[in-house]
């Protein structure tokens, strides 16, 4: 018998601008589609087996125009938009694949229609085996229902039997640490519990397949180290876990394997490393900034910055800087071919959020007299990218004897990636992305 549990045959997903949809589970339920509901229970049955014991799911064009639809009445061609396309990879038992894009690549859309959530416009899945899945914040669970009914409810979603729920209850509310909330409305919960408790019934619930959309984007430091703990246990137990996340540093400690996804197709399924080196590489924005037609900037003039270029340790450029990574910031500059600038000054400042992050200076790092002439550069190398993940910008300063000649601020904006500074695939605290800098550092401590 084949060890594979996930196949998929290219699959494609077309949505029609201009039209309502109706791809959350929740959403789903609130308009009484009644065909979410009855597929996901022919998909099992009671004991975890799909029915007449057909282990093969095969999905293919729902008919997606809907008279009940909005449209927006533009010509039909014109109008319609690929999430997916062509999307073809198996997952064999047991294993923890990684999934990253950028947004708006397809990775979600992916998810949703292994879980049947939304249904693709072509192409077949087959899932081997019973779904658990965490997919945007309250999906699967009806508001007006406490915690624990909708425990129960996802229970018998998934084809779990009254008993074996409760068998997991007490087990579930403990991950979750939600025991004094458990029999209020979801409604009245946090964005943070909400997920502790779909994270915990998708996972507790003896899933086959585990199927993961950005668990780790809400809760607290200590619950993100449960989660991977617990979808790594899933996966030593046999289970499958496809893993969607922007968090390279989590990816790089839970998946051996990564999927690319870029306009709606794989870009290259392997290892990893090389996966999350592609993604870095297919994420470059320009990275030689022009300065020429920037009209705001103060000083002399007499020489001036001109261009701004982010390179990686290997002097190539990169769109896209990683938390802990070498990042060398290449400044282009052009003086008046007669003069010759001496006693010079020059800084970048890291900015963002309306506050300064750092500052790196020429005068703060050496006592030899920096001179400037004619048509040329320097680089500010950062051994290690102290930021964490979130959008940042460089203001440029440059002064020669204390005057000041060039001075451009938010010259170059630009987004920094998730690494794994610490080596522990964890950075900073929820919430904390793009509010902090990164400090290497240990702890020492002594029982009494």
């Amino acid at each position: 018998m084949s060890d594979t549990v996930i196949r998929v045959e290219n699959l494609g997903k077309r949505y029609k601008l201009g039209l309502v949809h109706h791809d959350r589970l929740a959403d789903l339920i609130t308009s009484g589609i009644h065909r979410v509901g009855t597929g996901l229970h022919s998909l099992f049955s009671r004991d975890g087996q799909r029915p007449n014991n057909d282990s093969q799911l095969t999905i293919h064009d729902p008919r997606l125009i809907n008279k009940s639809r909005i449209t927006n009445n533009k010509s039909p061609s014109d109008d319609y938009i690929w999430a997916l396309r062509n999307v073809s990879f198996e997952v064999k038992q047991g294993e923890v694949v990684g999934i990253i894009g950028r947004n708006g690549a397809g990775k979600s859309t992916l998810l949703k229609i292994l879980t049947g959530v939304t249904e693709p416009t072509e192409g077949r899945a087959w899932l081997n085996g019973r779904v658990g899945s965490l997919l945007e914040v309250g999906t699967g669970f009806h508001p007006e229902l406490t915690g624990r009914e909708n425990v129960f409810l996802n229970g018998a979603i998934l084809g779990m039997t009254k008993a074996e729920i409760k068998n997991k209850f007490d087990e579930i509310v403990d991950f979750a640490e939600i025991e004094r909330f458990i029999d209020t409305p979801v409604k009245r919960y946090s964005s943070g519990m909400y997920v502790r408790l779909a994270f915990a019934v998708a996972a507790h619930l003896e899933p086959e397949i585990l199927l993961v959309d950005e668990v780790l984007a809400v809760g607290d430091v200590s619950f993100q180290k449960k989660c991977l703990g617990k979808m790594g246990d899933v996966a030593s137990r046999g289970r499958t876990v496809l893993f969607v996340s922007h968090n390279m540093a989590a990816i790089e400690n839970l998946c051996s394997r990564s999927i690319l996804v870029a306009h709606g197709q794989i870009a290259i399924d392997g290892s990893t490393q090389d996966v999350i080196g592609a993604y870095l590489k297919s994420t470059q924005e320009l990275a030689d900034f022009n300065l020429a037609e920037r009209h705001d900037r103060r000083g002399e003039g007499a020489i001036q910055f001109k261009a701004v270029e982010l390179l990686n340790d290997r002097y190539e450029p990169v769109g896209f800087p990683r938390t802990g990574d070498k990042l060398i910031i290449r400044l282009h500059y052009e003086a008046k071919p007669e003069d010759e600038f001496k006693n010079c000054r020059v800084s970048v400042t890291v900015k963002g959020n309306a506050k300064t992050y750092f500052l790196t200076s020429t005068e703060l790092v050496s006592d030899t007299e920096l001179i400037l002439r004619g048509q040329s550069y320097l680089d500010c190398i950062i051994e290690e990218l102290p930021l964490s993940k979130g959008q940042y910008y460089l203001n440029l300063f440059m002064e020669t004897n204390k005057v000041i000649q060039d001075w451009v601020e938010a010259a170059v904006r630009f987004s920094v990636v998730d690494g794994n500074f610490y080596g522990t695939g964890r950075n900073y605290p929820p919430g904390w992305e793009g509010q902090t800098v990164l400090v290497k550092h240990s702890w020492q401590w002594r029982m009494h």
